[in-house]
């Protein structure tokens, strides 16, 4: 069967890092690039507008949609179509428990993981390279905190700490959930964010 990878963490988790580890250790695994409109980051996602974006939502071709960092963002179902027909396994970076299992219900095996770091990690990455809303992103550091305590049934296949392990020791932590076909279990959310 077809899969796919849902990257689920704060900012600073090391969504970016392993998603380029696990595309060094195969070369199947490929970032899906999100639709954006909007400021910000431009590396790694689709550029739109927010009419286009609207206009997929209307068709019914959105699988999911979120406003953050003053930008809209969205998941498009052909988007994740085309690289999963392409033999590609999909990497998708999530900041919305609801967004993931929103993502989860496409036809794919995913594999679920909960990337969490402590709030010193998430501050220290994000000065280290360079970010210019530090601020803004400690605050969505507690919000997936919150998102986090607020959805603790939500079933996750891995929990990875990823202040405790190496960004190698994660991907291919992922690789082997998904060639087992690991599935996805509740947690100890609370214990896991304290």
């Amino acid at each position: 069967m077809k899969s796919g990878v849902i990257l689920y963490g704060p900012p600073g988790s090391g969504k970016d890092t392993i998603t380029s580890e696990l595309t060094r250790l195969r070369p199947e695994f490929a970032l899906f690039e999100r639709l954006k409109a909007g400021p910000g980051r431009t590396t790694g996602y689709r550029l739109t507008t927010v009419n286009h974006i609207e206009e997929l939502s209307r068709a019914g071709e959105l699988l999911y949609r979120n406003a953050r960092y003053d930008a809209e963002y969205a998941i498009d179902r052909q988007g994740v179509a085309a690289l999963a027909d392409s033999g590609r396994v999909p990497v998708l970076h999530m900041g919305q428990v609801v967004g993931a299992t929103a993502v989860a219900a496409f036809p794919l095996h995913w594999v679920r993981v909960l990337l969490w770091c402590a709030l010193t990690a998430t501050e220290s990455r994000s000065i280290g390279r360079g970010d210019k809303d530090v601020d803004a992103r400690v605050k969505v550091w507690h919000e997936t905190r919150e998102d986090l305590l607020a959805h603790a049934a939500e079933p996750w296949t891995l929990v990875l700490r990823t202040d405790l392990l190496n960004p190698t020791e994660s991907a291919q932590a992922i690789t082997k959930a998904l060639s087992e076909g690991a599935p996805a279990e509740e947690q100890n959310i609370r214990e896991l964010v304290g």
